[in-house]
């Protein structure tokens, strides 16, 4: 005897779905990734606690990583963006300034893709 079952599959449509652009801002140097989200988090960690130690462990990443994400950014700036001793680390004028260049142009950014979401077609339209 053969046992003959029909599976029904029903697929529906989620309401309220709507196309969206997305992406991620970065400012480059030289055409590598410089200055993100996390990078920017990272200097404001190390402005608030003066050790790029702690700053690494309220964002919970290891002193490596935090170390290597800042030596890549001093190295790539002609200046240093954190400067570090027996005292602890400090955030330079030109960390300040990038980081508040970044935070405008991120604003600019997300203005920008609301904007382009706004005129793209709604699903089944």
């Amino acid at each position: 005897m053969h046992d003959r079952t029909a599976m029904v599959v029903c697929y529906t449509r989620r309401m309220n779905t709507q196309l969206r652009a997305d992406g991620r801002f970065w400012l480059t140097l030289d055409g590598k990734n410089f200055l993100g989200r996390g990078r920017v988090e990272l200097l404001q960690r190390i402005r608030e606690t003066g050790s790029i130690s702690k700053a690494a462990k309220t964002m919970k990443m290891s002193y490596k990583a935090a170390w290597d994400a800042v030596d890549a950014m001093n190295t790539a700036w002609d200046t240093p963006l954190v400067e570090s001793g027996p005292a602890g680390s400090r955030l330079t004028p030109d960390a300040e300034r990038l980081i508040a260049a970044y935070q405008q142009a991120e604003a600019r950014h997300a203005a920008f893709m609301l904007k382009l979401a706004q005129s793209l077609p709604e699903p089944g339209a």
